[in-house]
């Protein structure tokens, strides 16, 4: 007897009704309705309804996508004085609570808020820019993250000093955390989502442990590394791909992840021109420390996923997976010139892109990075040139919901303006494959992760795909939602 049968299900492109027989986590057959063994321990009645592998997000941090919705939400301000008008009602709610807000956009404002606006309040306040590269810190939670040395003037942390104290920023306990993160798994497996790429700053891999102790079975997760966690990646002899120890069958060492620059929207992704106010942006580190870090994990079998925003970044970057001979991904690659998108296609390298950052994103890539944005998020030139695409999100930099990427990659904008820089979009077709978590089709022997959808994506229109109704998501075989 099988584990689960889908009954009369459509594939996509095709007209015809099959059952799916699913035994130990993979798909043991694919027959014409009706045709299939009927024996299984449970049936979903598809009547019809449209099937196909689930969804990855290639790019998430867990512990702060799941600690948002906990947190007080700026991403509907427009001013300093609206921030500080949603910390005051925060606290009038709150009476004493520390304060940690996210999605603070403000690099298009007049005035950025600063420590002076927050110290009219006592108790810790914290604002986290959406991007995820900096925040903002009133006096007493500089004092309590030990941040005061690392702040400018204005109380602003940014890059290295703030991706230190970034996972235990408030004060939530590891308890707590986790259990956020467990709720936001099945809200994703509700969306399709089958699996998930861990680019967290932590040790993901004792997180998960604790996770999977905790009764977490909601998609499969790559668990990467940052530098300071590489060596007991390599110390427990794990290679890219292989099942990390205790933390049960969904989770899996992911690769090396290293922010070699900073952001668009903090001024701090290397770029070969200035900004408008001055600066090129900086590296996070030198290159020799980035080659030698890629070249252990490299020697480790493990892979890499650097992140480069600005075009200078991404060609020191290339110049590093060269020197290291290092597999892998580029994170974001979001402004590049035409000859590194030649070198990223040679030298075999995917590339990690996050869609609905060009929505985001558009209006002050035009300020800061004006003239060049034919040159950015250029996801139909990578995928000519042969690059693999793989979509994902950045939550909580962007909301974990993979038809938005999706919608964002075959439109090129998500409200009512037209496309930007349309010359750019990928097709449907390419998008959604480039969601499958490198499963190309629902065949036997491939893996039970499968959405199955109430409507057909290409007859539905990208436009309309964030609505898309998701009727049932199966993981390793495992029912994880289902409306039915």
């Amino acid at each position: 007897m099988s584990d689960l049968v889908i009954r009369g299900a459509r594939l996509l492109g095709a007209s015809a009704l099959v059952d799916i027989v699913v035994a130990q986590g993979e798909i043991v057959a694919v027959a014409p309705a009706a045709q299939a063994p009927t024996a299984a321990a449970r049936a979903i009645e598809a009547e019809g309804r449209w099937v196909m592998p689930g969804l990855w997000d290639f790019h998430v941090h867990p512990t702060d996508w799941a600690a948002m919705r906990h947190r007080l939400d700026l991403r509907a301000a427009a001013s300093a004085a609206e921030c500080v008008a949603a910390v005051a009602a925060r606290l009038a709610q709150h009476p004493g609570a520390e304060v940690v807000a996210t999605g603070l956009w403000c690099a298009g404002w007049e005035q950025r808020p600063v420590r002076a606006d927050l110290d009219a309040f006592d108790v810790p306040v914290s604002l986290l820019s959406g991007d995820s590269h900096s925040a903002v810190f009133n006096t007493a939670a500089l004092a309590r993250y030990g941040l005061a040395a690392d702040a400018d003037a204005d109380g602003w942390v940014t890059e290295g000093a703030w991706f230190a104290v970034m996972p235990g920023i408030g004060s939530a306990d590891d308890a707590t955390r986790d259990r956020w993160v467990i709720e936001a798994g099945q809200d994703a497996a509700a969306r399709g989502v089958v699996g998930i790429v861990d680019l967290d700053a932590h040790d993901t891999h004792a997180a998960w442990r604790r996770r999977h102790g905790a009764g977490f079975a909601a998609h499969r997760v790559r668990a990467g590394v940052w530098t300071d966690h590489l060596e007991g990646a390599v110390a427990a002899g794990l290679r890219t791909g292989d099942p990390v120890p205790g933390a049960g069958p969904l989770v899996t060492m992911g690769s090396l992840k290293i922010i070699a620059d900073g952001s668009l929207n903090t001024g701090t992704a290397h770029c070969r021109h200035p900004f408008p106010g001055g600066g090129h942006g900086a590296m996070n580190l030198d290159q020799p420390a980035l080659v030698a870090a890629m070249s252990r994990a490299a020697a480790a079998g493990i892979d890499a996923s650097i992140h480069a925003i600005g075009d200078a970044a991404l060609t020191l970057v290339l110049d590093a997976f060269e020197a290291s001979h290092a597999h892998g991904a580029i994170e974001h690659a979001q402004l590049a010139t035409p000859s590194d998108i030649t070198r990223m296609a040679r030298l075999g390298l995917a590339a990690s892109i996050q869609p609905w950052h060009l929505v985001d994103d558009r209006d002050i890539a035009e300020k800061l990075w004006h003239g060049r944005t034919d040159r950015a998020y250029a996801y139909a030139e990578m995928a000519a040139a042969g690059i693999e695409l793989r979509l994902g999100s950045d939550a909580p930099v962007a909301p974990l919901d993979p038809w938005r990427a999706i919608a964002a990659a075959v439109l090129r904008t998500g409200d009512h303006r037209p496309a930007w820089h349309p010359e750019q979009r990928i097709g449907l077709d390419l998008a959604l494959r480039s969601s499958w978590g490198g499963v190309r089709e629902i065949v036997p022997g491939g893996p039970a992760d499968l959405v199955l959808l109430d409507d057909d994506p290409f007859a539905l229109g990208a436009a309309a795909l964030p609505d898309i109704g998701v009727a049932a998501t199966i993981c390793a075989g495992n029912v994880t939602y289902t409306t039915l």
